[in-house]
C-alpha cells in the first residue's frame, strides 16, 4: 500500500552528499542559483574535503526540489514534480494544507479531514451519505463477482456501478464533483460484503449495521471525535464489519478512523499521479478514482501492507523475528513494513498509529512483534517502521484478513484522489503529455514478410 521504495531504492540516495554541480542538475538550475538558495536559508551546505567547493545533503535537495516544482533530470525513475497546495512532506513530518496531518488525524474524523482537503474548511460533524440507487447498483454488481475476488476488485466494479447511477457525472463544476465525492466514498464502503456474511446483495444489506440508515439522502450530522463518541453513521464504524467479524470497540474504531485520516493523501504517489493524469484529460471523478485503484492494485503499491501482515503473523507463530527476518535476507527479499524513501526516521503515520495501538491490550503481541522486526533488522540495515507495519499490527490484532490494510488505504485515498482531481481540473487540460524518446530502428524499413497464423 505504501508510497515507499525498498531499502535499496531510496535509503542510499538520501545518505550521501552532492557536489554543487550535482545539486544544480537535480534542481534543474544553474550553480549560481544553488548558492542563492544557500544565502536565502533554503539550503544548507558544508565545505568539501580539502576546502574546494561545497557539498549538499541529497535528502534536503530533494525536499527543495519538491517545494520549488523542479525535477531531477538525472532521476532513474523519471520523477516529475507538479505544484500542489494539498500535501507538503518536509523532514519527518507531513502537512495537509499547511496543518500537521497527524494532529488533524488525532483530533478529527476522516470525513472532516476530507472536507479540509477538498475545500480548505474544517466542517465539524461532516457526514457522507450514500445515495440509495448508487448503493443498490454497487451492491448488485459486487455481489455478482466470484467469491475469490479481493476487496480491490470489488471496489473497482463498485466505482463503475456508482458512476452508471450518476447521469450528471460529467459535470466537472466544483460543487458537482464535491457532491459525487461525498456520495461515492460511503457507497464504496456500503458495497463491500460483511466478513462472514452470505454472498449476495440482499444478505449484505440485511446484516449491514449502517444499512439503509445511511442512504436516506439527508444530512445526519456526526460529531467530532474530541467531543462525543462516534455514531453508527461514522465511516470507520461502517467499514469495521467489512474487515473483521470481531465486534467493534471504541479504541479500535479510533485507530481505524485515525488510519483513514492519515492515509488520505501523501503527495504524488503512483496512484495519485494516475488520478491526476485522468483528471488532466477531464475524466469525471469516478473515472479518476478508477485510475487510482488500477495503479493501487500493483504489487509495488497496494500489496505492501498485506506482506507486512503475513510477516507479523509468521513472527507470532514462530515466537520471534530473528528466523523470519533471516529468511527474508537469505532469499534476497526486502523485509516488508520497513523504510520509506521520503523519511529518514520512522514514518509519522506509523508513529501516530503505534501510539494508539499501545492502549489496546489485544494489540500488544503484534505490536511487540513489529518492534522485534525493527530491532532485528537494524543489525543489518538502519530502517524504521512505515505505515504498512502499523496497519499490519491493526489487522493482525483485530482478526482481519491480510488485504485489510489495502482496503483501508483504498477507501481513504479516494478522498485524496478527488482532492487532486479538483486541483487538476483548474489546470490547463492535457498538460501531462510527455513525448516519447524513440529507440527503435530508424525508417524507412521494408514491409516485414508475412507469416501464416497457426491453424486453430
Amino acid at each position: 500500500m505504501t508510497d515507499q521504495a525498498g531499502a535499496g531504492d531510496g535509503s542510499e540516495r538520501t545518505a550521501h552528499r552532492l557536489t554543487t554541480r550535482e545539486t544544480a542538475e537535480r534542481l534543474g538550475v544553474k550553480p549560481e542559483t544553488v548558492y542563492a538558495y544557500v544565502s536565502r536559508g533554503q539550503l544548507s551546505s558544508n565545505r568539501a574535503p580539502g576546502g574546494r567547493g561545497s557539498t549538499f545533503d541529497a535528502a534536503e535537495v530533494d525536499t527543495l526540489a519538491r517545494r520549488t516544482g523542479r525535477r531531477d533530470p538525472a532521476s532513474p525513475a523519471g520523477e516529475l514534480s507538479f505544484r500542489t497546495g494539498i500535501t507538503l512532506i518536509e523532514g519527518d513530518r507531513y502537512c495537509f494544507r499547511g496543518v500537521d496531518a497527524t494532529e488533524l488525524a488525532r483530533r478529527h474524523t476522516y470525513e472532516e479531514i476530507a472536507e479540509w482537503l477538498w475545500t480548505g474548511e474544517l466542517r465539524t460533524g461532516a457526514h457522507f451519505t450514500a445515495p440509495r440507487e448508487a448503493l443498490a447498483a454497487a451492491r448488485r454488481t459486487v455481489g455478482a463477482l466470484p467469491a475469490h475476488c479481493g476487496s480491490t476488485d470489488r471496489l473497482r466494479v463498485a466505482v463503475v456501478a456508482a458512476a452508471t447511477a450518476d447521469p450528471l457525472r460529467f459535470d466537472l463544476s466544483r460543487e458537482a464533483v464535491l457532491g459525487s465525492a461525498r456520495s461515492l466514498i460511503p457507497t464504496l464502503v456500503g458495497a463491500l460484503p460483511l466478513v462472514g456474511a452470505d454472498r449476495g446483495a440482499d444478505a449484505d444489506a440485511s446484516r449491514d449495521p449502517a444499512g439503509d440508515a445511511n442512504t436516506d439522502g439527508g444530512a445526519n450530522q456526526g460529531t467530532g471525535r474530541s467531543t462525543v463518541a462516534p455514531t453508527d453513521s461514522g465511516l470507520a464504524r461502517q467499514l469495521w464489519p467489512k474487515l473483521t467479524e470481531r465486534p467493534a470497540d471504541e479504541a479500535s474504531l479510533d485507530v481505524l478512523d485515525t488510519a483513514l485520516g492519515l492515509l488520505i493523501d501523501h503527495d504524488l504517489a503512483a496512484s495519485t499521479l494516475a488520478a491526476r493524469v485522468a483528471a488532466s484529460a477531464r475524466a469525471h471523478p469516478y473515472a479518476v478514482v478508477s485510475a487510482g485503484l488500477g495503479v493501487l492494485e500493483g504489487p509495488l503499491h497496494g500489496a505492501a501492507s498485506g506482506l507486512a501482515h503475513r510477516m507479523l503473523a509468521e513472527v507470532l507463530e514462530r515466537g520471534g523475528a530473528a528466523p523470519v527476518v533471516a529468511d527474508h535476507l537469505r532469499t534476497g527479499r526486502r523485509v516488508p513494513g520497513l523504510g520509506h524513501r521520503l523519511y529518514t526516521g520512522e514514518d509519522p503515520r506509523a508513529t501516530a498509529l503505534f501510539a494508539l495501538l499501545a492502549d489496546i491490550p489485544r494489540a500488544a503481541p503484534a505490536l511487540a512483534a513489529a518492534r522485534d522486526v525493527v530491532t532485528t533488522t537494524a543489525r543489518h540495515a538502519p530502517l524504521h517502521a512505515n505505515v504498512d507495519m502499523a496497519l499490519a499490527v491493526l489487522s493482525v490484532s483485530s482478526g482481519m484478513a491480510a488485504e485489510a490494510g489495502e482496503t483501508v488505504f483504498a477507501i481513504s485515498r479516494t478522498a485524496g484522489w478527488i482532492a487532486h482531481a479538483l486541483e487538476e481540473y483548474g489546470e490547463r487540460p492535457l498538460r501531462m503529455r510527455p513525448i516519447g524518446q524513440y529507440t527503435g530502428p530508424r525508417p524507412p524499413r521494408p514491409l516485414p514478410d508475412a507469416t501464416e497464423s497457426p491453424s486453430q
